[in-house]
C-alpha cells in the first residue's frame, strides 16, 4: 500500500511540473518503490517462518507429545501412543518433545521458550535421540531433575528412548522425597562404573557364532582323539576309551541344542522397525517446501540464517537461474543424522529430495548440527567433477571460526558456496550424480543375523583345527613327560607368542619393546617368502624410522609418534605376508590394527568436533551405539613441544604420524618423504 501511495504521489508530481529534473526525480522514486518492493516478495516467507520454540510450541498444542519425523530407525513417529500412555502416569499435565541431539541447543532454554510461546503449565520433558535429556517443571510440582539424574545413571546408554522415558516417569511417580532418595543413590553406586548394556551388536554376534562353531567341532573332536590318543598310548580303562564315541556325540548335541538358549539375543537395539511411510515423511517435508521456497530450514532446528542472510541467498539463487547454463538450486538446512531416513548419508538424502521435487538442479544439503555443507549437481551443464573434489574445505567442512561459531557461518559459506557455482565452468550436456548407494534396510539394521551363521562356518574350521592341535599338544607332551621321566631329554624352551594389544595411552617403555618385537617379527618374516612387495615397502618405511637398526627401537632416545609409526607399518607388513593385506589402518587408534569403513567420528568430548576417519568394526559399531565414547578410545601420545601434554596422534604435526588417517601407502610415502628417499 505504501508503494502504491509513493507512485500515485510521483505521478502527481510529474504531471504538475515542466521541469525536466524534477520528472526524472519522479521517476526514480517510483522505480525504487517497485524495485523494493519485488526484492522483498520473494523471501517473505522465509523471513516470517517460525522459529525453532514457536513451531514445537504449535505442534504441542495439537498433541502433548511431539516425535520428530528425523529419527525413524531409532524413534518412529508410531511410538507417539506409546510415549503418550507412559505420560498420563505422572499425574500432571506432561508434554513431550522427541527431537534429534543437536549440540547447539540448550535444553533448559528451549523448554523454557516453548512453555512460554505454549503458555500452558505442566512437565515439559525433552528427549533427544535415545536419553532422557532435560525436563522441567511449570507451575506443578514434579521431582524432573531428580527423575532425570535416575534415568542417566540406572539404565544402560542402549536402553531405548521408551525404557528411558518408562524410568523417567516412574520416579515422577514416586514424590519428591523418594526421588530425591533415589537419585543420590544412583549417583553413588554408578558413579565411576556403568550398568551393564542390555543389547549386544553384529560383532558380539558373529563371536557367538564364532565360539559356538569352535566348540561345536572342537569338543567332540577332541574326546575322540585323546580317546584315540589313550588307546595308542595304553592309557585309561578300555571301558572308559569305548565310551568316547558316545560322549563326543552327546557333547556336540548338547553344545548345539544349548548354544541357542544361551545366546539368546535377537536384537540389537530396542528401536522398532519403521514403516515405509515414516521412512519418507522427512523427504516429503523438505521437498514439499523446496517447492514453494528454494531455501529449506528444518524448523525443529535452530535458526543458523539471519533474515539478511536469507535475503541474499535468496538473491544469489534467483541470479545464478538466469545466469547461462545455470538452473534452480535448491538448500534444504536439515540435520543429517545416522538415525534418519538415509542414515545420516547426504548424498542419499539429496537424490531423494530431487526424485520428490521432481525438477533438476543443484541440491545443497547444510547441517545445522555439525556445519557440513554437501553439493550434488542433478541435470545441470555444470562440471560435476569439480563440485565433487574442488570444493574448498572451507566451505564444505568449515574452519576453526566456523567450529566455533553456533551458527558454523553457514550464512557466509553459502554465499561463498554461490560464487563459487558461478565460477563452475558449464559443460555440453547436463551432468547429473551418479545414483548412491542405499542406506541399510531399516527392517534388518537392528536385527541380528541367526546363530548359525557368519562366522558359525570359519568356527568350526578353527574347532577341528584347535582339536588337532590340542591332541598334538596332549601327545607332545606326554612324550616329553616320558623322556623326562626317563632322563632322555630336557625339556624344551616354551614357545613365546607375542600378544597384539592396542592401548590407548601407551608409555614409552611398552613402545618401545612392542616397536623392536613387531619389527623383528617382520624381518624374520620374510626367510620364507618371495615376491611380497607390498610388506618389503612396509618394512623399508618401518627400518627408515629407526636409521635401519631394528634395536634402535628399544633404546631411549626415539620419540613416541615415530614408535607408534613403527609398529603400524610392522603390522601392516605382517599382514601382507599373511595374505590380509589392507590400505587403511584404524584412524581412532591405529594399534587397533586394519580399518573396515571411513566414518565420521566425534573426535571430542566437548562440543561437537567430528572428523572423516577410517575406523575399525569395533570402533565403527562404537560410534554408532555410543559417539560420545570415541574420543576415549582415541589414541593419545605426549607432544615434546607441549610439555609432554598428551594429544591425539593425528594432532601432533612432528613425524609422519599424522599420514595414518590418509592409509598405509600414505603413511609409507610420508616416511620416505621425511628420510629423503625416492
Amino acid at each position: 500500500m505504501r508503494a502504491v501511495t509513493t507512485n500515485n504521489a510521483c505521478t502527481a508530481r510529474i504531471r504538475t511540473t515542466s521541469s525536466s529534473r524534477a520528472r526524472v526525480l519522479g521517476l526514480l522514486l517510483a522505480l525504487g518503490a517497485l524495485t523494493a518492493l519485488f526484492a522483498n516478495a520473494t523471501p517473505a516467507v522465509a523471513a516470517n517462518a517460525p522459529t525453532q520454540a514457536a513451531y514445537l510450541a504449535d505442534r504441542l498444542r495439537e498433541n502433548p507429545v511431539y516425535v520428530t519425523d528425523q529419527l525413524p530407525r531409532e524413534v518412529p513417529r508410531s511410538t507417539a501412543p506409546d510415549f503418550a500412555r507412559l505420560a498420563k502416569k505422572t499425574g500432571v499435565p506432561t508434554y513431550v518433545l522427541v527431537l534429534p541431539m543437536m549440540s547447539g541447543t540448550e535444553g533448559k532454554q528451549l523448554l523454557g521458550a516453548v512453555h512460554d510461546r505454549l503458555g500452558r503449565d505442566g512437565l515439559y520433558v525433552l528427549i533427544e535421540g535415545s536419553d532422557v535429556a532435560q525436563a522441567t517443571a511449570y507451575g506443578v510440582r514434579a521431582p524432573a531433575d531428580a527423575a532425570v539424574t535416575v534415568t542417566l545413571y540406572e539404565l544402560a546408554y542402549d536402553a531405548g528412548p521408551l525404557a528411558s522415558f518408562e524410568r523417567f516417569v516412574d520416579v515422577i511417580a514416586q514424590g519428591e522425597k523418594k526421588a530425591a532418595s533415589r537419585a543420590e543413590a544412583a549417583r553413588e553406586r554408578y558413579r565411576d562404573d556403568e550398568p551393564a548394556e542390555m543389547y549386544i551388536g553384529p560383532s558380539d554376534r558373529r563371536n557367538q557364532s564364532f565360539l559356538t562353531g569352535i566348540l561345536l567341532t572342537g569338543v567332540p573332536l577332541s574326546i575322540l582323539l585323546l580317546a584315540a590318543h589313550a588307546r595308542r598310548g595304553r592309557i585309561g580303562k578300555p571301558a572308559l576309551r569305548r565310551l568316547a564315541p558316545a560322549a563326543a556325540l552327546l557333547s556336540a548335541a548338547a553344545i548345539a541344542l544349548t548354544a541357542p538358549v544361551v545366546f539368546d539375543e535377537t536384537r540389537s537395539s530396542a528401536a522398532r522397525p519403521p514403516t515405509p511411510a515414516e521412512l519418507s515423511a522427512r523427504v516429503e517435508r523438505v521437498a514439499a517446501g523446496l517447492k514453494q521456497d528454494p531455501v529449506y530450514a528444518d524448523p525443529e532446528s535452530p535458526r543458523v540464517l539471519d533474515a539478511r542472510q536469507l535475503d541474499r541467498l535468496h538473491e544469489r539463487i534467483r541470479d545464478f537461474r538466469r545466469s547461462d547454463g545455470g538452473g534452480p538450486v535448491y538448500v534444504s538446512l536439515v540435520p543429517q543424522t545416522p538415525e534418519s531416513e538415509a542414515a545420516g548419508d547426504a548424498d542419499l538424502f539429496a537424490a531423494a529430495v530431487h526424485a520428490k521435487v521432481g525438477e533438476d538442479g543443484v541440491y545443497v544439503v547444510a547441517d545445522p548440527d555439525d556445519g557440513t555443507i554437501d553439493v550434488l549437481n542433478h541435470g545441470l551443464r555444470l562440471d560435476s567433477s569439480r563440485l565433487s573434489f574442488d570444493l574448498p574445505d572451507s566451505i564444505s567442512l568449515g574452519d576453526s571460526r566456523a567450529d566455533e561459531a553456533d551458527d558454523h557461518l553457514l550464512g557466509e559459506r553459502l554465499d561463498r558456496l554461490m560464487t563459487f557455482l558461478d565460477e563452475t565452468p558449464r559443460t555440453d550436456r547436463p551432468q547429473s550424480e551418479p545414483a548412491p548407494a542405499d542406506a541399510p534396510r531399516a527392517a534388518d539394521e537392528n536385527t541380528l543375523p541367526a546363530l548359525y551363521s557368519t562366522d558359525f562356518w570359519p568356527g568350526l574350521l578353527v574347532g577341528a583345527f584347535a582339536a588337532l592341535l590340542l591332541s598334538g599338544v596332549v601327545a607332545g607332551t606326554t612324550y616329553i613327560v616320558r623322556g623326562l621321566l626317563r632322563r632322555r631329554s630336557p625339556l624344551p624352551e616354551p614357545f613365546d607368542r607375542m600378544p597384539f594389544t592396542a592401548p590407548t595411552a601407551p608409555s614409552a617403555s611398552y613402545l618401545r619393546r612392542t616397536a623392536y618385537a613387531e619389527l623383528t617379527a617382520l624381518s624374520a618374516g620374510f626367510a620364507d617368502q618371495e615376491d611380497r612387495d607390498r610388506a618389503w615397502d612396509r618394512l623399508d618405511a618401518a627400518l627408515l624410522l629407526v636409521d635401519g637398526d631394528p634395536g634402535r627401537a628399544r633404546r631411549p632416545g626415539v620419540d613416541p609418534a615415530t614408535l607408534v609409526a613403527v609398529i603400524v607399518l610392522a603390522r601392516a607388513g605382517r599382514a601382507a605376508l599373511a595374505g590380509r593385506a589392507s590400505d587403511l589402518c584404524c584412524g581412532v587408534n591405529p594399534l587397533h590394527g586394519p580399518a573396515e569403513h571411513r566414518h565420521h567420528v566425534r573426535v571430542s568430548a566437548e562440543g561437537n568436533r567430528r572428523r572423516l576417519l577410517p575406523v575399525c568394526a569395533l570402533c565403527r559399531d562404537a560410534a554408532i551405539a555410543d559417539p560420545r565414547g570415541i574420543p576415549a578410545r582415541l589414541l593419545e601420545l605426549p607432544d615434546p613441544a607441549l610439555g609432554n601434554a598428551r594429544l591425539p596422534y593425528y594432532d601432533i604435526t612432528d613425524g609422519p604420524l599424522t599420514a595414518v588417517p590418509d592409509g598405509i601407502g600414505r603413511l609409507v610415502e610420508k616416511v620416505r618423504e621425511t628420510a629423503g628417499v625416492h
